[in-house]
């Protein structure tokens, strides 16, 4: 499912234009990615949650070389399902 595929059920559960329904889908996700930038949880429940994790420092390796490649500190954004998926 893609952006459009979302805006196109929007538009079918409440009467509004597709500019409409692609205007907040947007909006949704502006939202949903400022709070995860700045470090916030989002929780949706029955769905599940966003949360901002760091990611350790660690060592790779390059597949091409051989040599050993340092893997910088980060942060990656962990998704917990909630009950309504943990079915699946």
């Amino acid at each position: 499912m893609i952006k459009i595929d979302i805006a196109n059920e929007l538009m079918q559960a409440y009467p509004c234009s597709k500019a409409t329904a692609l205007a907040v889908v947007d909006l949704l996700t502006d939202v949903m990615k400022e709070a995860l930038l700045l470090g916030e949880r989002i929780e949706i429940r029955g769905f599940g949650v966003f949360e901002p994790r760091p990611r350790k420092r660690g060592y790779g390796r390059n597949i091409k070389t051989g040599q050993s490649v340092k893997i910088p500190t980060g942060k990656s954004i962990r998704f917990k399902p909630g009950k309504g998926l943990r079915q699946f």
